[in-house]
This record gives structure tokens, sequence and C-alpha cells, in this order.
């Protein structure tokens, strides 16, 4: 069995307060060369405070947290030579076009104009914006910033990427085109720790996902491991009656887990035939049958009440 090679990022036991809240609460976790890491909680859980510790723009009460092997903070600048970031909200510069944009970001680098200039194609091309590129960020769609954004991120070479919900906002067609940009990356090697409140987003790119809530870290696998060690695999959605009086007769005997969302009635079970059977007599009720997924992973984890904060 091969060795695990050493992480490019590591926290160790982090700890952050606020006031008297405890945002993040002895988190410990490890990003591997050339894998994605999704972070996944409700709005409050610490996935932003964590990725803000990360980038040392606020600095753990207790913990380590170490890039490349270099500690974070004492060693911010040596780190972020290394790495790129995507923030939840665009802070593009609006009075330059994208050219200038990706010009003034690689500076910060200390890169010279030339390899700039040359890399800027390139990007400007992944980015597909090359028919963009003297068009100024209010001139670009939701999307068009997006990428722009991702390039920019990509314009010192980074080692990894640090994306805190780099698809928010964005129309389907737009988030698909974000997906496979981040998978090419994923491709050549690059590492990404990815924040995000799409399941469909986590499932498609994480090899290994962190599940918070309450700043704690409550699971950690492989999302199709996740699945089948906490939920049952075969859900079965109900609707088109009341759940309460769908649930007196024998129903909720022929399932392992019994859920009610509004006018839905969630059946978690290993074994949907005898469920199905007992709907066919009920011809009024809307059923859908489906696997478990990692939306009804996430929910079982953290419930399904409405969280206030982000």
């Amino acid at each position: 069995m091969s060795e695990l090679p050493n992480p490019q990022l590591e926290c160790v036991r982090v700890t952050k307060r606020f006031g008297h809240a405890l945002v993040v609460d002895d988190l410990s976790f490890a990003l591997y060369p050339g894998e994605c890491l999704g972070v996944i909680g409700p709005n409050g859980a610490g996935k932003t405070t964590t990725v803000k510790m990360c980038l040392g723009l606020s600095e753990p009460d207790s913990g380590e947290i170490n890039l490349f092997g270099l500690s974070m903070p004492s060693k911010a600048q040596a780190i972020k030579a290394r790495i790129g970031v995507v923030s939840q909200f665009d802070t593009l510069d609006p009075d330059f076009d994208c050219v200038e944009n990706l010009l003034v970001y690689g500076r910060y680098f200390g890169l010279s104009k030339q390899t700039i200039k040359e890399r800027i194609p390139e990007l400007l091309e992944f980015a597909a914006l090359s028919n963009k590129a003297h068009s100024k960020p209010g001139e670009l769609s939701g999307g068009m910033k997006r990428r722009l954004s991702l390039a920019r991120a990509l314009i010192n070479d980074p080692q990894m990427l640090l994306l805190d919900e780099p698809t928010t906002g964005l129309d389907p067609q737009a988030r698909h085109l974000m997906w496979e940009r981040l998978q090419q990356l994923l491709a050549k090697g690059k590492s990404i720790l990815l924040t995000t409140h799409f399941m469909d987003e986590a499932e498609r790119l994480c090899d290994r996902l962190l599940v918070l809530d309450h700043g704690r870290k409550i699971a950690e696998g492989k999302p199709r491991d996740l699945i089948e060690i906490h939920v049952e695999p075969h859900v079965v959605e109900v609707y088109g009656a009341d759940p309460q009086e769908l649930l007196k007769g024998g129903l909720r005997n022929l399932a392992e887990r019994v859920e009610v969302s509004g006018e839905t009635v969630f059946f978690y079970t290993h074994a949907a035939h005898p469920l199905l059977q007992a709907l066919e007599l009920q011809p009024h009720l809307k059923v859908l049958h489906r696997p478990a997924n990692l939306e009804d992973l996430f929910l079982k984890l953290t419930g399904r009440q409405m969280r206030e904060g982000s």
C-alpha cells in the first residue's frame, strides 16, 4: 500500500472565536496534491472563516495551519505566491478591462510585464473570454466575471486554488462551464479547496468532502462512501396529500426512516418495493423513487431547518 504524499495544506486542531461565538472548533483536515477537497455545511458552519484562516486573513486562536510545509500566517507572503484565490464575491477592478485586470494582478506577484503578457492570451482562452479581452467587468455576464476571476487567480501559475462558493449566482450553463474549467485544472495536477452550497457541484468535482456544522467536522470521506455509510440507498418522495394523514396508515413502517418537509414525505429504505406497491393503491399521490444522493446526506447530518447567517 503506497503512502500518501505530504499534504499541501494541513490544518491541525484549529479553533477560532469571535467574541463568545465559537466559529471553528478543533478542526483538523488535509488537502493533498492533485485533489479537490470540498467543504460543505449550512450557513454559519465555519466554511468561509476556515478559508480566511488558510489565507492568513484571520489568525486562529489555537492550532496550526501549514501550506507547502510553511506556517500560516507567519510565512504568508511565501505561501500566497503559490496559491490562487477566487472569493465569494467579485473583486475585479471595474475601471480596467479583462487584460488590464490580469496585468495589474500579475504585478502584485512581482511577475514581469513580459511574463504576464505571455500568459494572458492562454488564460483568456481558458476562461472563454478571448473575444472580451478589452471589455470591462460591467459589460460582462455573471458567468464571465466568475471565469475572469478564475483566470486572474491563475496568473501566478499556483499549485493550489482556494475557491469560496465560486459558482453562487450563476445560471446552469455558466455553472457547467465553470465546472469544466475546474476539472481541467485538476487534470493538470492543481489541488483545490472548494466551499460550496451546491451538492451536485460537490459530488461532481470533489475527491473528498469535509462536512462542517457549528464549526466542527462531523464527517469526512469520498462522496459516495459517505452516502453509503450514512444514508439508506433508496429514497421515495411522496406528495399530493396531507403528510400527517398519509402517515396515519402503515406506510411509516415500510421504511427505516421517514422525514417530512413541507408537503413532501421522504421515505428512506433499503428495500423500496413493498413501499412502492403500497403507494400504487393511492394513485392520487405523486411518487418519486430515486437513489440516495449527497443532498440526503447533507440534510441527515445537518438537519432541514433554515439557518441564519453565512
